[in-house]
């Protein structure tokens, strides 16, 4: 079962998977990865993608260097998971693209299905979104010894992700599920976890 989690900057993805993990491992193969990242040539890219130093850089290339990362991870590592694990977690996916290059740069969904047409074809079952807004995301971040150009970006820029993921998460609305961030870690995990359960469930 493929699972996506995706949010804005500080919404605690990566503590939230980690404990997801941890839960299951017992019962259940699993393996996590990232986006954009995950395998060699993919965090290539993506320490291309976000490099601060590259402030230039157009919203065409962003968008089209996280498709090639995507597709290359999917190749390294998601589809062969696929096979191999029962659980296959994955910090932000696709809708990444859709919400930030797609919506927030404006882009269009269009555009981004387009060059994303491989990983259209490998959708997961279920995606949580962790919905927290940017003052609260970012000033979870505010000790950070390194900020990624994307992190850096203005509070406008944070606030039209947010609006951008609302609206993908309507339109995908039977594999999107929206997490309110506010809540505690433990509230937000034990509230993915029974709906994973519910999933894995109902796939027996």
């Amino acid at each position: 079962m493929f699972i996506t989690f995706e949010g804005g900057e500080g919404s605690g993805k990566t503590t939230i998977i980690e404990r997801i993990a941890s839960h299951f491992k017992n019962s259940y193969k699993v393996i996590i990865s990232r986006e954009p990242g995950g395998s060699f040539i993919a965090e290539s890219i993506r320490d291309l993608v976000l490099d601060p130093k590259h402030k230039g850089m157009s919203f065409q290339t962003e968008a089209l260097l996280y498709a090639a990362s995507r597709a290359q991870h999917l190749d390294d590592i998601l589809i062969p998971a696929m096979d191999t694990h029962d659980l296959v977690l994955c910090d932000r996916y696709i809708d990444s693209s859709f919400a930030y290059q797609g919506l927030a740069r404006g882009l269009g969904l269009a555009y981004i299905e387009k060059i994303n047409d491989y990983a259209l074809n490998h959708l997961p079952v279920k995606t949580f979104y962790i919905d927290v807004s940017p003052e609260v995301g970012l000033s979870r971040i505010k000790d950070r010894q390194k900020f990624d150009r994307l992190d850096q970006e203005n509070i406008r820029f944070h606030h039209l992700v947010r609006q951008a993921y609302l609206t993908i998460a309507d339109v995908y609305k039977d594999r999107i599920v929206v997490i309110d961030g506010h809540q505690s870690i433990d509230a937000i995990t034990n509230q993915i976890l029974d709906e994973i359960e519910r999933q894995l469930h109902d796939t027996k």
